[in-house]
Parts: C-alpha cells; sequence; structure tokens
C-alpha cells in the first residue's frame, strides 16, 4: 500500500486575545484505500485537522504531505489547482449549485478542468448511476431530498477521480435512512474502486462502519485504532 496522506507534527494556532490550538502537533499516516473517521468531541480539532489536509487552511507550523508533495509550501494558485485535481470533498451542507441539474453539479470539476463536453457528461452519468441516481440525472437540488443531494456530492467528490475523498459530518443532516445508504455507497465504492476515504464524525454509524478510528482531544490524537 502506499501513503497517500502524511501529516508530520503539524499545528494550527489561531492568534487572538488568547491563542486557540485547534491542532497540537499531530503526526498521522494514511495509506490508499483506508476508510477512517476522525473522532472527537466538539472543538478537538477535527474539522480544522481536515482542513490542513485539504489545503483549506495552512498549518502554524509542520508539514501535510499528499502524494510526496507538501502542500503547505504551495501558492495560493497552485494550492486551488491541487484541490481540484488530488483532492474530493462532501461537505455537511451539501454545497450543490442550486440552478445546475445533477449531471450539471458533477460535470462541475469537470467544466474547471477544461474536460471535454462529452468526457464530463460521460463521466457524471456513469457517477450518478453508481450512488443510485441514475434515473435523477436532470433534476435540481431542491427536486431532491436530502439523502438524494448528499449522493450527488459524493459523485460529484469523485469526479476528477482524486487521490481521496474528504467527508466532513457528512451524515449530520441526513435521516437514519438515508444516511445507512450513503454509508453503503461509500462503503461499495471504497471496496470496489479502492477509494480512500477520511471522516471528521460525531455520529456513531459512521464510526461503526469505518476500519480505523483516530480520535482527537484538545488538538491531539489520543488514540489510534483499527477496527
Amino acid at each position: 500500500m502506499s501513503h497517500v496522506i502524511e501529516i508530520h507534527e503539524a499545528s494550527k494556532v489561531y492568534e487572538g486575545v488568547v491563542p486557540v490550538t485547534a491542532v497540537d502537533k499531530v503526526s498521522i499516516t494514511i495509506e490508499e484505500g483506508e476508510f477512517t473517521a476522525i473522532v472527537g468531541p466538539s472543538g478537538s480539532g477535527k474539522t480544522t485537522l481536515l482542513n490542513l489536509i485539504g489545503g483549506l487552511d495552512h498549518p502554524t507550523s509542520g508539514e501535510v504531505w499528499i502524494g510526496g508533495k507538501n502542500i503547505a509550501r504551495l501558492s495560493k494558485n497552485e494550492l486551488i489547482d491541487f484541490r481540484l485535481h488530488h483532492i474530493g470533498f462532501v461537505f455537511q451542507a451539501y454545497n450543490l449549485i442550486p440552478v445546475l441539474s445533477a449531471r450539471e453539479n458533477v460535470e462541475f470539476i469537470l467544466l474547471l478542468q477544461h474536460s471535454p463536453k462529452k468526457k464530463r457528461e460521460q463521466r457524471a452519468i456513469e457517477l450518478l448511476g453508481l450512488v443510485g441516481l441514475g434515473e435523477r440525472l436532470h433534476n435540481r437540488p431542491g427536486e431532491l431530498s436530502g439523502g438524494q443531494q448528499q449522493r450527488v456530492a459524493v459523485a460529484r467528490a469523485l469526479a476528477s477521480r482524486p487521490r481521496f475523498v474528504l467527508a466532513d459530518e457528512p451524515t449530520a443532516n441526513l435521516d437514519s435512512v438515508s444516511a445507512k445508504q450513503l454509508l453503503q455507497i461509500m462503503q461499495e465504492l471504497n471496496e470496489k474502486e479502492n477509494i480512500t476515504f477520511l471522516f471528521s464524525t460525531h455520529d456513531q454509524r459512521v464510526i461503526e462502519c469505518a476500519r480505523r478510528v483516530i480520535t482527537l482531544q484538545d488538538g491531539k490524537v489520543v488514540e489510534d485504532r483499527l477496527i
């Protein structure tokens, strides 16, 4: 197996009247094909750590390596391009574009990559079929349930064939049935396509599906166990 993510002594301190250390000297390695949950109480640093891995924030100290590249050293434009081609994101709030259809939302990342129209359409149709929405290609987000919207978000995250997918509380806004369906889809993608998933979550349903659980407390890793 190859290292997809390597974090070396990464810290993130938010300056203020009283500086807050959100992530405190964290070192972890994520291998290709993992299905891993980062857990811990509110304020433990889960989302901050995910943001550092995704290049949405810079570490105050330490290093974050993705596929052999230290992303903390990239310029703003280089980082935008790197995220576009190497990292898939699934957010709690779906973040779909309301005026676009499900297919167009999935295509959007490929459009930013200047992928040919026919290739974009084929990839979007393929992925929406994989997540069980082959019949909803032309529906806009407002015409889909929360669970269906999140499945579109998963398909969009996979569109550019990223090295891994970061999912920040992806089931938080879903009912139990929709959450179960979404997790089954992501498990199948992980097992059949060897797609690496890294979750930040409070949801016990996600934790029970994970094969590795990393627990944070006060910004530090206090437990790292295989299931």
